[in-house]
């Protein structure tokens, strides 16, 4: 349900979270975040162009968040790189079909239930999780 780019745009934007104020290099990134290289660079310009992050040029530079964390959702994150597509009428174009059969009003329940989900998670949420697991990195 979640595209790999929307994926790779949560650990992008976490990591940048974790990390307020302090600009993170594209290499920097690269290596806490284990997105390829080339897809991460894709992912930090659509961010971009969207007002998540910017890019901030010369030594001691490198990519920050535009948006407070305790402000920015999880759907947030996936619209600005891939929106989940919902169900509004029939994919098939039946004419029949003025409703939502059960097989697409089910799906679309699904996209529903994780938007509502999403909605409601801010990346402040992901990083102060009282989990033991911290988002990106290894805790062992």
């Amino acid at each position: 349900m979640l595209s790999k780019t929307a994926e790779y745009a949560l650990r992008a934007i976490t990591c940048l979270g974790s990390r307020v104020g302090k600009p993170a290099s594209a290499d920097a990134l690269f290596e806490q975040t284990k997105v390829p290289r080339r897809y991460l660079t894709r992912v930090l310009q659509d961010l971009a162009v969207e007002g998540l992050v910017r890019s901030r040029p010369g030594p001691g530079g490198g990519y920050e968040l535009c948006q407070p964390i305790d402000k920015l959702t999880i759907l947030d994150v996936v619209n600005a790189v891939s929106p989940m597509e919902r169900i509004h009428k029939c994919p098939l174009n039946r004419e029949s079909h003025t409703n939502l059969c059960p097989l697409h009003d089910t799906i679309d329940k699904a996209y529903a239930a994780t938007e509502a989900i999403f909605v409601g998670v801010t990346i402040k949420d992901l990083i102060e999780s009282p989990s033991p697991i911290k988002p990106l990195l290894d805790t062992a």
